[in-house]
């Protein structure tokens, strides 16, 4: 059934291809390009955040991390290019790394079709379960075939991939997953809808996603797991309302099968260009027990079914803290019991170019575990401020403050753990998007 799905794929991008080469025209056009540099630097101080064994306050540590990134960006009427090469590290980091942020070619018709390859961003929606995440120094992209067609109201992507190791380019299949993305194969279909007047808009988003087998005897077997859900938004003048639902199944790398979900809801109240208020609610679904091991483990329970929500290719730091405690990096021995995520947050732009927020966030496990006197982790409070010099420059700056409770400590299974579970976390920023060069000429006749 995989094999079939996968075959099918191939034909759909094909004959897409065939149809959007009739609608290609060559025509006399501006021709532009464009260069541009981003360069971000960021120092902080953390207390708390990413590890499960930072809930120990004495370990605290100090670094600055960079990204330094150029792009080229070629445009004309049918065809856009863009290569953007970059470097990310931490200060004084001697393996930093520098690699192809994004490399692709476009080609588009005037009635809305196109045809995208290489690798690029995938940022669909509110970025929760296919976003850029630039926060990261890193930020993911993807080597990925898109074709689609963008019009007024219906907007139709269909996308594939196929990852590969380079050391077994004449040597099998078998794909670690240690590269650019986890995921071995990839195929999504995302159509988009919004009223003439842009008021009310929906998504439907489908993906079968296949993950290399981690058994070691099954080298050549991929495990697929398919997902599938709905992105709606509903906006008036002063008020707006966002929900979603996504559900997973099939199977994951160790041939479990999954039965997952998450929901969403959001209101934001902005009666004023300078100031808004936003509440919303998250709920992913998560697991009873510690791990997945492999076939022949001793002493743990084997699960008969994953029932952890994972948002493969979502922005993480969006959406549940910016401490980033929770699903940038799972708990002890990848156990995901779930996570309620109930928020509070404010904006505010006193003057020009100065944009202030805040933000509260109580945290509680999603399942029902009978060694736990209470399913609530922890609240945190988030706040920040930016202030833009210009269209290039900007600063930043934030502190978080997180309390972990008994429960955050025994899930973590953490060693050595102080009385002292009050977290922090600051950080400053510069930022920096200039536009180097910038040119328009038209073609020779």
């Amino acid at each position: 059934m995989n094999y079939r799905f996968n075959q099918h794929a191939k034909w759909i991008c094909m004959l897409m291809l065939l149809l959007f080469s009739f609608g290609l025209r060559a025509q006399e056009a501006d021709n532009e390009f464009r260069l541009d540099a981003q360069l971000v630097t960021r120092g902080e101080i953390r207390a708390g955040g990413f590890k499960g064994d930072s809930l120990d306050a004495g370990r605290m540590s100090h670094f600055v991390l960079g990204k330094y990134r150029v792009t080229a960006d070629y445009k004309r009427s049918w065809l856009e290019v863009k290569l953007s090469p970059q470097f990310s590290g931490i200060w004084g980091q001697g393996t930093a790394g520098l690699n192809l942020y994004e490399g692709w070619a476009k080609l588009q018709t005037k009635n809305g079709f196109f045809t995208q390859i290489g690798r690029q961003e995938l940022d669909y929606d509110n970025g929760r379960i296919i976003g850029n995440d630039d926060w990261t120094m890193t930020a993911p992209t993807h080597d990925v075939l898109k074709l689609g067609y963008d019009g007024e109201s219906h907007k139709v992507h269909l996308m594939a991939a196929y990852n590969q190791d380079a050391n077994n380019m004449d040597n099998g299949t078998h794909y670690y997953s240690g590269g650019l993305q986890p995921y071995k194969t990839m195929q999504t279909l995302w159509y988009h809808y919004d009223t003439p007047k842009k008021m009310f808009g929906v998504s439907l988003l489908g993906m079968n996603i296949g993950m290399q087998s981690v058994k070691e005897n099954e080298t050549n077997v991929t495990y697929y797991q398919q997902l599938v859900g709905s992105y709606m938004a509903f906006s008036r003048k002063y008020w707006s309302l966002e929900g979603e639902f996504y559900y997973q199944m099939g199977k994951q790398e160790h041939g479990l099968p999954i039965d997952a979900f998450m929901g969403s809801v959001k209101a934001t109240l902005n009666p004023s260009e300078n100031w808004s208020l936003s509440a919303g609610y998250d709920y992913l679904s998560g697991d009873k027990f510690f791990s997945v091991p492999a076939d022949g483990n001793l002493g743990l329970v084997q699960h008969d079914k994953i029932r952890g929500f994972n948002a493969i290719f979502g922005s993480h730091h969006q959406f549940y803290g910016a401490m980033d405690f929770f699903y940038l990096d799972n708990f002890y021995k990848g156990f995901t019991p779930g996570l309620q995520n109930l928020y509070l947050c404010g904006n505010v732009n006193p003057v020009n170019g100065l944009n202030l927020n805040a933000a509260y966030h109580y945290y509680a496990i999603a399942t029902e575990l009978n060694y736990l006197d209470s399913k609530t982790l922890g609240h945190e409070i988030d706040v920040a401020a930016s202030y833009a010099f210009s269209k290039a420059v900007s600063v930043s700056g934030g502190y978080t403050y997180m309390h972990g409770t008994e429960t955050m400590v025994i899930l973590q299974q953490i060693q050595e753990v102080t009385e002292q579970r009050n977290l922090h976390w600051g950080w400053l920023m510069l930022s920096v998007k200039p536009t180097l060069f910038n040119t328009i000429w038209q073609d020779k006749k």
